[in-house]
This record gives structure tokens, C-alpha cells and sequence, in this order.
């Protein structure tokens, strides 16, 4: 489905990413691990053509090219992203924020249905609708955003670090939220701080080091392996990422 093939990127003279390679298939749900600064959110970037990757770079959604493309057509083509802060418009209503998300034309058409999808996962919305985004909690808010995403009918999702901020209530309330996502038949790839959730929900993942792939496998394998569980999950546990 999404194939991305040594894909590099660069600030200036400071290089991000040097030639990582990931798939992501039907449906499935992907967790990208790695430090501050590994170039996680440089990929997703990468992928939304949000910014440029170096000659030699290849990604394509079944065999389309994506990087011939400006980033408005890559969300026509079937990719949205969720960035790190959210992006939504704080001073419209929840109701006009998921609407904006169905301006894409692939989503037009299925526009009342999709809402109705986004509401039965996130149903705290379906009681906020007037209210403006700017008001809204932190959690709220990235709802907002993921539904708003998910109202272009993405065939993969994009998510950069959904938890960021907060609280642990509203953390499980989003991936139980992210869990559900999958019933809808949309893959996707998230970069998220929370390790231990993350490969609960996840059917594989990618460990990323200074903009390189270092390590892949399955979501068990991964919570079950010691490097992985001292470097993201707080120590070695015996039960992996039950524990």
C-alpha cells in the first residue's frame, strides 16, 4: 500500500533522514519509535509533502508516486496527517473544523456518512459541535483533529505524537480512540512518546536512529525485546508491553 524507499531529507547542512525504508499495508496500524530529534516527524513531513526529500527518494500510495505531487493532491490521493500541536482552527466550531476536513472531493460526496463514522468514535464530539475549538480541552482538541483528518476519507493516517500533553485519562480515551480507527479500513503510521500504548494497539513498528531505521518487527516481538523495552519502555519487563 504506502511503500517509502530510502528517503532522505536535510535542514540546510544538518541531514534528517538517510535513506529509511517502511511499508505500511491494508489496514494496518504502525508505530514509529525513536528519540527526540531521530526524524520522526521529518518522515511524516516527508510523506505529506509538507517538505522536500532529497534526489534519489521514493514514496508511492499502490503504486502512485506521491512525490510528483504538491501536497494538496497527496491528500486527494488518500494521505492526511495529524501534525505535533494539532493545526485546527481554534476560533470555528467543532461542526466547521470536520467540515473543512471533507473539503478534499474524494470525501465530498460520503461527507454526511464520514461524519457519522468520526462521531461513533469520537462521540464526545457529537455533544460539542457548536462549540468553538479554542475553547475545548487539550484531549478535545486533538480529537478534533484526528476527526477533522478522518473526514477526508484517508487510506492512511498520519499521526505525529497524539498524546503529547495529555492528561493520562484523556491518553486512554485517545487510544481507545486509535484502536477503532482500523474499523473504518484506514492504516496508519504514528509517532507517539507513549511507547508502552503505542505497541499495544500497533501490528508493527519501526525503530528510527539519527534519520536511519535500526530495528523493525512485529508490536509483540518489539515490547518483548530488553534493548527496546531500556530504551522506550522504562526498563526490562517480564511480561513486555503488558507489564
Amino acid at each position: 500500500m504506502l511503500e517509502v524507499s530510502q528517503v532522505s531529507a536535510s535542514y540546510g547542512h544538518h541531514v534528517a533522514l538517510q535513506g529509511v525504508d517502511l511499508h505500511i499495508g491494508a489496514g494496518e496500524v504502525v508505530v514509529m519509535l525513536g528519540a527526540n530529534g531521530a526524524g520522526k516527524s521529518t518522515l511524516l513531513k516527508c510523506i505529506a509533502r509538507l517538505i522536500p526529500s532529497l534526489p534519489g527518494s521514493r514514496i508511492a500510495l499502490d503504486g502512485q508516486d506521491l512525490l510528483t505531487l504538491p501536497a494538496h493532491a497527496v491528500v486527494e490521493a488518500g494521505i492526511a496527517l495529524v501534525p505535533e500541536g494539532r493545526g485546527i482552527f481554534g476560533e470555528l466550531s467543532v461542526r466547521e473544523n470536520l467540515q473543512l476536513g471533507a473539503h478534499a472531493k474524494r470525501a465530498r460526496a460520503g461527507e454526511k456518512e464520514q461524519l457519522q463514522r468520526v462521531l461513533s468514535i469520537f462521540p464526545k464530539l457529537a455533544q460539542r459541535m457548536g462549540q468553538m475549538a479554542q475553547t475545548m480541552s487539550g484531549g478535545e482538541q486533538q480529537m478534533v483533529a484526528i476527526g477533522r483528518a478522518l473526514m477526508s476519507q484517508p487510506r492512511v493516517l498520519l499521526l505525529d505524537e497524539p498524546s503529547l500533553g495529555l492528561s493520562p485519562i484523556m491518553t486512554g480515551e485517545l487510544f481507545r480512540a486509535l484502536a477503532q480507527i482500523r474499523t473504518l479500513g484506514v492504516s496508519v503510521l504514528l509517532v507517539e512518546q507513549n511507547a508502552r500504548r503505542s505497541l499495544r494497539i500497533a501490528d508493527r513498528g519501526y525503530l528510527l536512529e539519527n534519520g536511519r531505521i535500526v530495528g523493525q518487527g512485529s508490536a509483540q516481538d518489539l515490547a518483548q525485546d530488553p534493548a527496546v523495552q531500556r530504551a522506550y519502555l522504562g526498563g526490562v519487563a517480564t511480561e513486555g508491553v503488558s507489564a
